[in-house]
C-alpha cells in the first residue's frame, strides 16, 4: 500500500490527520461509495479504522466505522485438541468464499507461528490475533507471564503483518471484586488469564501499565488495536453489570490515549445481552469511547440454544448494527460446544452477513435496498439463475431447490415445490394482472 516500515509512526490515522489521502483510503472510498475526503476525515476523527499492517502484502483494505457498511469478522484457529495448518487454511478459504470481511486467527494449539504466517501470507482480508494466547504457550502457567514477554509477542506478531490485535488492557486490578457476584464470572479467555495473573500477583494489569509501549509497537507497524472486553457478560444475568461498565470506562480512557499517539483503535463489546438492553449498550459505548468503532460478539439474546447460537447471536448482532455497532464478530453453531469446522464457519458467516445487511437496511445505507429489490424482481420473474447469483449463499439455494424438485418429481420453472403449480401465489398474481381490465 505504498508504505514502508521505517521504525517510526506510519499509521493511516497520522497521515489522515496530516491531510493526506492514501491508496488504502481511496480503495475504501470506492468500495463504500464515499469520497476519499470523507474517508480521510472520518479516519482522522477516529470514527473509522482501516486495519492495514505495513507488512501485509496481499491485503485488500476495508473500512470499519460509522460511514461504512457494517462489516463481519470470522474467527478461525486451532486448539490444543483439534486442527492443523491445512485445516485452518481451508477455513480461511471458506471465509473468503462466503464473504467474511475480516478473519481472526485464535489459535491456541501447536504451530501458532506457522498457522498465523500462512494465514497472513494468503489472506486478502484483514487478519486479527490475540497475542496473549501465544504468550501463554511460552510459559508453564499464568503466573509466569510478564509484561516484557507480552510486548515481545505483540511485536513478533506485528512483524508478521497482523492488521489488528485484541489486547486486554482495560481489565484492572480494582475490577476483580466486581466479578464475585456474577453468575458466569469471566468468560473471555484473555480476560480470565489477565484476571488470574492480577489475583496471583496482587498487581495491576501489565498491559495497562505498559500501554504506552503497546502504542509504540502499534504505531510502527500500523496495527489497529482492538481493545478487548475481558469482562464481557457470558450470560444474560451478567449483562450491563458493574464489572462490564467499569471496564468500559477504562477502555474509554485507552481510546483517548490511542488517539493521542495516532494509533487506530476500536472497542470490543458483549457478549450475552437481552434484546431490550442492546441499544443501551451501544449508546453507552459510543458516549464513553467518543465514537470509536464498536466491535461486538453477537450479542447472544438468550442462553438456552446451544447448537443454534449463530441464530441467537445474529438476532442481537442485527440490532447492535442497526443501533450503531460497526463490526460484528460471528458466532457459529459450535459456540459453547467445540471448535468450529468448515460447515460451522459457513453457517456463521452467512448468519452474520444477514445480520450486517439487515442493519445496513435499517440504517438506510445508500444502495443497500438495491440488492433486495433485484432479488424480488428475480423471484417474481421466476428467474432462478438470477436468484442464485444474488443469494448470499447461492450454492446452498441451488442445492435446496434441486433436491426439492428431485424429491417431488416436479420440473417446472415457474413455481417451487412448496406451493407447486396450482397454489403458486405469484403465478396466480400474474394471472390476475392479465385478467383485470385496465381502468379507463
Amino acid at each position: 500500500m505504498s508504505r514502508r516500515y521505517t521504525g517510526q509512526n506510519v499509521t493511516l490515522l497520522r497521515l489522515a490527520r496530516q491531510g493526506e489521502i492514501t491508496e488504502a483510503m481511496r480503495i475504501v472510498a470506492d468500495a463504500e461509495g464515499l469520497s476519499a475526503e470523507t474517508v480521510r476525515d472520518e479516519l482522522a476523527a477516529g470514527r473509522l479504522v482501516i486495519p492495514a499492517n505495513v507488512f501485509h502484502q496481499h491485503l485488500k483494505p476495508i473500512g470499519i466505522g460509522d460511514a461504512c457498511r457494517v462489516k463481519i469478522n470470522a474467527n478461525i484457529g486451532n486448539s490444543a485438541m483439534e486442527s492443523d495448518t491445512p485445516c485452518e487454511m481451508a477455513k480461511l478459504e471458506a471465509c473468503i468464499r462466503f464473504g467474511a470481511d475480516a478473519v481472526m486467527d485464535l489459535s491456541t494449539g501447536a504451530n501458532i507461528d506457522g498457522i498465523r504466517r500462512a494465514i497472513v501470507d494468503q489472506s486478502p482480508l484483514p487478519v486479527g490475533v490475540v497475542p496473549l494466547y501465544q504468550a501463554m504457550e511460552k510459559v508453564e502457567n499464568t503466573a509466569a507471564l510478564n509484561a516484557d514477554l507480552l510486548l515481545s509477542v505483540i511485536e513478533e506478531q506485528a512483524k508478521d503483518g497482523v492488521d489488528f490485535m485484541t489486547v486486554h488492557c482495560g481489565l484492572l486490578l480494582e475490577h476483580l471484586p466486581l466479578i464475585k457476584t456474577r453468575t458466569t464470572g469471566v468468560v473471555s479467555r484473555g480476560g480470565s488469564l489477565i484476571a488470574e495473573w492480577m489475583a496471583i500477583h496482587k498487581r495491576q494489569n501489565p498491559l495497562y501499565e505498559r500501554f504506552d509501549d503497546v502504542l509504540d509497537i502499534a504505531a510502527r507497524y500500523d496495527v489497529t488495536l482492538s481493545l478487548g472486553d475481558g469482562l464481557r457478560p457470558g450470560s444474560l444475568a451478567d449483562a450491563t453489570d458493574a464489572a462490564q461498565l467499569a471496564e468500559l470506562n477504562a477502555l474509554g480512557e485507552l481510546v483517548r490515549r490511542s488517539w493521542a499517539a495516532d494509533v487506530q483503535v476500536m472497542v470490543e463489546g458483549p457478549g450475552h445481552v437481552p434484546l431490550h438492553e442492546i441499544e443501551r449498550n451501544v449508546v453507552l459505548q459510543r458516549e464513553i469511547c467518543q465514537g470509536a468503532p464498536f466491535y461486538v460478539l453477537g450479542p447472544l439474546v438468550t442462553d438456552v440454544a446451544p447448537g443454534y447460537d449463530h441464530i441467537t447471536s445474529a438476532i442481537g448482532a442485527a440490532v447492535a448494527g442497526w443501533r450503531g455497532a460497526s463490526f460484528l464478530c460471528y458466532v457459529t453453531p459450535k459456540e459453547h460446544l467445540g471448535l468450529p469446522d468448515l460447515e460451522d464457519v459457513r453457517q456463521g458467516i452467512i448468519a452474520y452477513r444477514i445480520a450486517a445487511h439487515a442493519a445496513d437496511l435499517a440504517r438506510g445505507r445508500q444502495g443497500a435496498r438495491d440488492w433486495d429489490d433485484a432479488m424480488s424482481r428475480a423471484r417474481y420473474a421466476f428467474d432462478w439463475e438470477k436468484q442464485y447469483a444474488l443469494a448470499m449463499d447461492g450454492e446452498r439455494a441451488r442445492e435446496m431447490r434441486e433436491a426439492s424438485l428431485k424429491e417431488s418429481g416436479e420440473t417446472g420453472a415457474h413455481y417451487c415445490s412448496m406451493c407447486g403449480p396450482k397454489f403458486c401465489a405469484m403465478r396466480i398474481a400474474k394471472r390476475i394482472g392479465r385478467e383485470t381490465p385496465t381502468a379507463e
